[in-house]
C-alpha cells in the first residue's frame, strides 16, 4: 500500500475525560496545559517505511533507555491551530503549509519526509477525535505533530526507525492578560544559528540552545530574547520563538529576510500577505539593531510586533540592551499591528472572507 493511502484505524478510549470535568478545564486554559483525549500515531521503518497510523488514547510512551533521540537529537515538531468557526463550525489553518515545513525539517535532520497528505490526514482525524476540545471564543485547539528517532542503538548515525505522533491542547491566549505590549532582551553574548545550521528547521535542539538566552532575559525583567546574527552580531534576526516585523513612518514593513538561519514563519508568511492586499509595502530586508535605536529615536520607527502561530501577534514596546533601552513609539499597541492582527484572526475564525483559500473546513 502506498504511503499516501494509508488506513487509520481508530482505538476507542476506555476512559474519556467526562463532558462536565472537560468543559471546566476549558473556561480557562492558559497555554500548553489541558491536553485532550487522544493521539495521533505512524511508524516509520527503512524495512516497512510509513506504516501502523492509527489514532488512540494519549498515554505516556514506553521509550527505550537507548532511543537514539536521547543521545543525538533527531527531533522535528510544528504548531498549527484548530478553530472554532463563528458558524459554529471546525477548521485549519494552513495545515498543508505545516506540512511542507515538516518535510523540509525532516530533510535537513537526515529524518524520512512524511507525504503531505498523510499530515494532513492525521491532524484532521485527532480533531474529528477530540471535536470537543476545542474551545470557542478566542481560544483554539493548538495541534503539535512531531517525530523522533525511536530506533535502539548508540552510533552517530540517521535512525532506521521513527515514531510520528500528533498532540491537541486547548488554548487561550498566549500572554496572560492577552496581547499586550512585550520587553525584548537583546542577547549579545549567544546567538540562535548560523549559516549551514538547522536555523530553518523548526527542531528541539534550536530551542534548547536559546532557552539561556530566554532565562537571561527574563533576569532582565523581559518576556522575550531577541537575537543577533552569528558573524557580524549586528542584524537583527528573531525572537527565541517569533519572526519580528517593523512598521515606518511611511507605512511600509521590514522583516528580515530567510536566508537559513530564520524559521520560515506561517504567521509571517500570512501577514505580509494580508500587507500587501492592503497596499501596504513589505521589504524583506537585513536591519541591524543600531538602526532599529536610531529609527526609535527619531520616530523613523512607529511600530514594531513579533508573530507565530502561539501568540499570533505580540506587539514590542520596549527594548533591553546592555547598551540602553529604548521604547517604540509610544510603547503601546499600534494601529498596523493592530490592524493586522485583527485581518488575520478574522480569517482564521471564519468571520472574514478567506480569499487565499487559506481555511481547511473539517465539518
Amino acid at each position: 500500500m502506498s504511503a499516501d493511502v494509508l488506513s487509520f484505524r481508530h482505538e476507542a478510549h476506555q476512559a474519556p475525560v467526562a463532558a462536565a470535568e472537560r468543559a471546566k478545564r476549558l473556561i480557562d486554559p492558559g497555554f500548553g496545559r489541558v491536553f485532550t483525549d487522544h493521539m495521533a500515531v505512524i511508524r516509520f521503518s527503512d524495512e516497512k517505511g510509513w506504516h501502523d497510523a492509527h489514532i488512540t488514547a494519549r498515554a505516556p510512551l514506553p521509550v527505550d533507555p537507548a532511543s537514539s533521540v536521547l543521545h543525538y537529537a533527531q527531533e522535528i515538531f510544528e504548531g498549527l491551530k484548530a478553530y472554532r468557526l463563528a458558524d459554529g463550525g471546525t477548521a485549519l489553518f494552513r495545515p498543508d503549509a505545516n506540512a511542507r515545513r515538516f518535510q523540509d525539517s525532516a530533510r535537513r535532520l537526515a529524518m524520512p519526509e512524511l507525504p503531505e497528505s498523510l499530515f494532513v490526514e492525521s491532524i484532521e482525524r485527532l480533531v474529528a477525535a477530540d471535536r470537543d476540545w476545542v474551545p470557542g471564543g478566542e481560544g483554539a485547539l493548538y495541534l503539535r505533530p512531531f517525530m523522533f528517532a525511536s530506533e535502539v542503538f548508540l552510533g552517530v548515525k540517521p535512525a532506521a526507525e521513527y515514531l510520528y505522533m500528533v498532540i491537541a491542547s486547548s488554548v487561550g491566549a498566549y500572554w496572560k492578560g492577552g496581547m499586550r505590549p512585550i520587553a525584548v532582551w537583546v542577547s549579545r553574548e549567544h546567538t540562535r544559528a548560523a549559516a549551514g545550521g538547522t536555523g530553518a528547521a523548526k527542531c528541539g535542539g534550536n530551542y534548547a540552545a536559546s532557552l539561556i538566552a530566554q532565562k537571561a532575559a527574563i533576569g532582565q525583567g523581559c518576556d522575550q530574547v531577541v537575537f543577533l546574527d552569528a558573524v557580524e552580531r549586528r542584524w537583527v534576526e528573531e525572537l527565541g520563538g517569533m519572526n519580528l516585523f517593523f512598521v515606518m513612518d511611511d507605512g511600509s514593513l521590514v522583516t528580515p529576510p530567510l536566508t537559513g538561519t530564520i524559521l520560515p514563519g506561517i504567521t509571517r508568511d500570512s501577514l505580509i500577505a494580508l500587507a500587501r492586499d492592503a497596499g501596504l509595502t513589505v521589504r524583506e530586508e537585513p536591519y541591524a539593531i543600531d538602526q532599529w535605536r536610531a529609527d526609535a529615536a527619531s520616530g523613523r520607527l512607529v511600530e514594531a510586533f513579533a508573530c507565530g502561530t502561539a501568540a499570533v501577534v505580540t506587539p514590542v514596546g520596549r527594548v533591553v540592551d546592555a547598551e540602553g533601552d529604548f521604547s517604540i513609539g509610544s510603547g503601546g499597541t499600534g494601529q498596523t499591528t493592530q490592524r493586522l492582527h485583527d485581518a488575520l484572526t478574522a480569517i482564521q475564525r471564519g468571520a472574514a472572507p478567506d480569499r487565499h483559500g487559506w481555511l481547511r473546513r473539517l465539518d
